[in-house]
């Protein structure tokens, strides 16, 4: 028999229009609403995440809570299928972890990780575990992201190079400068002067979308902006590079800008784009599998995350192409929701709707041909 106490229709105070969307939520099986609500179920007495794989109950056996405890105090007990008590426990572990590892960010992660285990109280493999399902990112990858972030908040306090890769425990400047392609974009002298020295080429080209801003270094190309002004999108890649040798230059690559403009109207790649972006592994792994859609397709988030085999790093993936610096180059607009609806766009729904759209037709044009 049913002891959970939420037989009551005040049990939870959800707002109806609130309760709905938690509802489609729940149908689509979002995994980007867990730990956001919990759903329980009144003819079973549980409780689930919604992205819970479990067959959906009718609607009307459904109450929302927006806490595991709130669920509990009503009577209702865990789901052993989609765990949401671990799930809550392995977000709340996760943080606590990440407050150690950025406020250590000296030295290899993997000899301190047995550390950072026993001060929280569970083995190393669980913690590792939890970062994976939360994050995406193992334990490593996440402190090495922390430790670059630190160096160059360092670089940009004015400190010496020397004195901030003390400070943040490289062993060598070759090892920040490894990285310097992928994690900084540039080297560690250049970004600590906010690019002072560096050479940023840009052009602003014309297409249906509105104005195109393409910038690039000699070795490739490293923003694509859309958008109205020229001028605003000028503005906001002097921001990123204060310091930098940034002027309006379509010579060397002229090229690029007139590939880039044929694939913001729809049409198929005709050639090949070197890239010059600052990114993580993460972000370089999520932008690659984006490469990878084929025009006048699309994915979701979740699609994403379990092509890279990580498929609890919904979040992760999302956040990823947010920060997504070569629209149109690395396809971010052609993601979507669980439910196949537009989620937000740095460039407006607008224009991804247009995007995508236009890909449609012309991929659709030449399939019929």
């Amino acid at each position: 028999m049913n002891t959970a106490s939420s037989n009551s229709p005040n049990a939870s105070a959800i707002p109806p229009r609130l309760a709905k969307r938690f509802w489609r939520a729940t149908i689509s099986r979002d995994p980007r609403a867990d730990g956001t609500f919990f759903l329980a179920v009144r003819s079973t007495g549980i409780y689930c995440r919604p992205s819970c794989p479990a067959r959906r109950p009718f609607r009307r056996n459904v109450i929302f809570f927006l806490t595991q405890a709130e669920a509990e105090q009503h009577g209702f007990r865990a789901c052993r299928r989609c765990r949401p008590d671990e799930a809550s426990a392995s977000a709340a572990l996760v943080d606590r972890a990440s407050l150690l590892l950025r406020s250590s960010p000296s030295g290899d992660v993997a000899p301190r990780l047995e550390t950072i285990a026993a001060q929280l109280g569970v083995s190393p493999g669980i913690l590792r575990r939890a970062f994976v399902q939360v994050t995406g990112l193992t334990p490593r990858a996440l402190a090495a992201a922390f430790r670059v972030n630190n160096f160059k908040h360092l670089l940009r306090q004015g400190r010496g190079i020397s004195d901030a890769l003390y400070e943040t425990g490289y062993g060598s400047s070759s090892r920040i400068y490894e990285r310097s392609n992928t994690q900084l974009g540039m080297t560690p002298a250049t970004y600590r002067k906010g690019g002072m020295g560096m050479k940023i080429g840009y052009t602003v080209a014309k297409s249906s979308l509105g104005n195109i801003l393409v910038a690039a270094t000699e070795r490739g190309i490293s923003a694509v902006y859309l958008g109205g002004a020229g001028e605003k999108l000028a503005a906001e890649l002097r921001a990123e590079y204060p310091h930098a040798r940034i002027s309006r230059d379509r010579g060397h690559f002229e090229h690029w800008v007139r590939e880039i403009v044929r694939r913001a109207e729809g049409k198929a790649p005709a050639r090949d784009l070197p890239l010059d972006l600052q990114a993580t592994a993460f972000q370089r792994s999520v932008w690659q599998e984006l490469q990878k859609i084929p025009r006048g397709s699309t994915r979701t988030y979740t699609d994403i995350a379990r092509a890279l085999g990580t498929p609890r790093a919904v979040r992760a993936v999302a956040r990823a192409c947010a920060t997504n610096p070569v629209s149109v180059v690395v396809p971010c607009h052609r993601v979507v929701r669980a439910d196949g609806s537009l989620a937000g766009y740095r460039w407006g729904l607008a224009r991804k709707l247009s995007l995508l759209q236009k890909e449609k037709e012309k991929a659709a044009g030449k399939s019929a041909a």
